[in-house]
């Protein structure tokens, strides 16, 4: 089986085949009660979301999260009392249950503190990629037993969010770097980091240099274009990626403004709004990640990036049965990361790269 062949599209939907025309109904059957079905079984279940956050120290991270899921999430640390720098990155997660309206979301929140802090940042991406491989592998090895779990818990990255410095510049030979591999493995979402800081014409400015890099050197960041199925995709996913990445400004404290409560930041100038459009883009990424996309996130997660990831673990093993219960697996080697080496996202062009990452 080739790892790099093309797999199915998450999101398929095929019109009916002329040769089987839809039958007509004689009187009503009640077949649309199948999604209040769905909808009982989903809200017994819950849903569970895991999300990574990625990027320098002081952009804002623990605070985004805490905006998205208007929650204290993640405990922030006040400027000056962080301690000193790590030297080396260590990932850090933590999860919380969340309710609203009998829906409960389980959410997973993993930070990385430390990534590209340092002077020297060679492969500082290397314990990132290899923790997202190792909660595929954990995946992987539940998936194969013989007598496995009904419901498998689901530790997979559906989505990284990933901060670029508001440099206004251009994306960093880093960011390139990191990207390039980062985009193979999971659901990227790219955002400029405290957007406050800069005019609305140089954050203009620097999204189409940062939309142009990302072009040139073949990052597909979500949603990639590969995967819309029809016209209201295709419509929503362009304006989509007309924006990103995505102008972003966190806050976690209420003001007063005009005799209502916002969320925002308070400066001398005034009070940036963050679900105010004409503030910042905090509103586009929300709906992104939680109103609109969420369970796409999850489902490109299963049927692309894990797909790719089994397939190719599964070819490198072997697969020999050991033992009454599963199916035996060769250990990845401490350190290695074992991404393929070409995405099986259809339609969308990859450099092939020499090294293993």
């Amino acid at each position: 089986m080739d790892p790099t062949r093309r797999s199915p599209s998450p999101c398929l939907s095929r019109p009916p085949s002329p040769r089987t025309p839809p039958c007509e109904l004689l009187g009503y059957v009640g077949i649309e009660a199948v999604l209040d079905q769905l909808k009982i079984k989903a809200m017994k279940m819950g849903f569970e979301f895991n999300i990574m956050v990625v990027g320098q120290s002081g952009l804002g991270k623990s605070t985004m999260v805490n905006t998205l899921f208007k929650s204290k999430v993640w405990k922030s640390t006040p400027p000056g009392l962080g301690g000193p720098t790590p030297q080396t990155l260590k990932l850090q997660s933590v999860t919380h249950v969340i309710e609203e309206k009998g829906v409960k979301l389980k959410l997973t929140v993993t930070d990385t503190p430390g990534f590209g802090d340092q002077i020297n940042n060679d492969k500082c991406w290397d314990p990132i990629l290899g923790y997202i491989n190792e909660q595929y592998e954990r995946y992987l090895q539940e998936e194969i037993l013989i007598t496995r779990q009904r419901h498998i818990p689901d530790t997979r990255v559906h989505c990284c969010v990933y901060f670029v410095p508001p440099t206004g510049h251009c994306l960093r030979p880093l960011d390139i770097e990191f990207l390039q591999r980062l985009c193979r493995a999971v659901n990227v979402v790219p955002v400029i980091a405290r957007a406050d800081s800069l005019t609305i014409e140089e954050r203009e400015a620097f999204r189409r240099r940062i939309q142009h890099n990302l072009r040139t050197q073949c990052i597909n960041v979500y949603p990639q274009k590969c995967f819309d199925e029809d016209v209201n995709d295709q419509i929503l996913n362009s304006r989509i990626r007309d924006r990103i990445p995505f102008a972003v400004v966190g806050a976690d404290r209420e003001h007063l403004v005009n005799g209502r409560c916002v969320l925002g930041r308070k400066t001398k100038w005034g009070i940036i709004e963050v679900e105010n459009m004409a503030h910042c883009e905090f509103p586009l990424l929300r709906d992104l990640l939680i109103r609109s996309h969420l369970q796409d996130l999850k489902d490109i997660t299963h049927n692309v990036h894990y797909e790719n990831y089994r397939i190719f673990r599964l070819n490198e093993s072997h697969v020999l049965p050991r033992g009454p219960g599963w199916v035996n697996l060769a250990p990845v080697p401490p350190g290695s990361q074992v991404i393929p080496k070409a995405s099986k996202v259809p339609g969308c062009v990859q450099e092939d790269s020499e090294e293993e990452f």
